[in-house]
C-alpha cells in the first residue's frame, strides 16, 4: 500500500469527513503516559521474572498464588501517578464534538475516562474496580494500594478480585456486544497502540465495514496491508496534530 507524502494531512481529511469515528486501542496508547506496554522489546513481557507475567496474570495463578499475584498487580499493573496524554485528550475532544462514537480499549488504566471520554468500552476491565467475590462490594485502585498481602472485603471479609480479565477468562459479554456494534457502525476506525495479535479482542476489527481504516502503531501489524493509512509514530504525537471540528463543520 502506497503511503501519502503527508500522512497527517491525510488523517486530518479522514477525520474531517467522518461522522462516526471509533477508536480501538491497546497498551501503546498509554506508553506516552509512562505506563509500559507488554510486547515491545522493552515491554512487560520481555522483562525477567521468576514466573512469566503471562502466567502470573492467569486465572489459575490468581487462585493458587493469590498473594504473589497481588504483589505483581500492585507493583506492575497499577500506576496511580499516570496522567492522560495527548492521544487520550484528543479522543475526548472528538467525542465532545460529536465525531467519536466510542473508545474500545484493551487497557485497564482508566486514562481515557480521566481525560474526559464517556463512552469507553473496556474489553479487559479496569484496575479501578476491584470486586468482593462474595457480596459484590467494589473497591478502587487506591484502596488496593493501601492493603498488604491478599485484600479482603471490609464488609464480609471475603476475597477481593480485580475486575480485570485474566488469561483463561472470557471477555465481558455485554462490553463485547457494544464494541461490535460500535465498530460495525463506524465510518472511520482508528486503531492505535496495539499489535493486533491478542484475540479475541483483535478479531473485532473484522466487523468494520466503514470507509477508512487507519493504523497508528510503532511497529507493523498483521492488518497493515488492509489499512487505508499507516502511521508509525507515537500516537499522542500524531493525534495531537489533528484539529477537532464539530460534526457538520468543514
Amino acid at each position: 500500500m502506497a503511503q501519502p507524502s503527508n500522512p497527517i494531512e491525510t488523517l486530518q481529511g479522514f477525520v474531517d469527513e467522518a461522522q462516526r469515528i471509533v477508536f480501538f486501542g491497546g497498551a501503546g496508547v498509554s506508553t506516552e503516559s509512562g505506563i509500559p506496554d507488554f510486547r515491545s522489546p522493552d515491554g512487560l513481557y520481555h522483562q525477567q521474572y521468576d514466573v512469566p507475567p503471562e502466567t502470573i496474570l492467569s486465572h489459575t495463578y490468581f487462585q493458587k498464588h493469590t498473594a504473589s499475584f497481588y504483589q505483581f498487580y500492585r507493583t506492575r499493573m497499577i500506576c496511580l501517578t499516570a496522567k492522560p496524554n495527548a492521544a487520550h485528550q484528543k479522543l475526548a475532544e472528538l467525542e465532545a464534538a460529536g465525531k467519536l462514537l466510542a473508545v474500545v480499549t484493551q487497557n485497564i488504566d482508566g486514562l481515557h475516562q480521566m481525560a474526559g471520554s464517556r463512552t469507553v468500552l473496556e474489553l479487559h476491565g479496569s484496575v479501578h474496580r476491584n470486586i468482593c467475590q462474595a457480596c459484590g462490594a467494589v473497591y478502587d485502585a487506591a484502596w488496593i494500594m493501601q492493603t498488604t498481602g491478599v485484600p479482603h472485603c471490609t464488609e464480609c471479609g471475603r476475597l477481593v478480585k480485580p475486575d480485570v480479565v485474566l488469561y483463561e477468562e472470557s471477555l465481558p459479554e455485554q462490553t463485547l456486544t457494544r464494541a461490535v456494534a460500535a465498530i460495525a457502525h463506524a465510518d472511520l476506525l482508528l486503531v492505535g497502540g496495539t499489535s493486533l495479535t491478542v484475540y479475541p479482542a483483535a478479531g473485532l476489527l473484522r466487523y468494520f465495514r466503514g470507509k477508512h481504516l487507519v493504523l497508528l502503531n510503532r511497529d507493523a501489524t498483521p492488518l497493515d496491508d488492509q489499512a487505508d493509512l499507516c502511521i508509525r509514530a507515537p500516537i499522542g504525537e500524531v493525534l495531537g496534530k489533528i484539529q477537532v471540528r464539530k460534526a457538520g463543520v468543514s
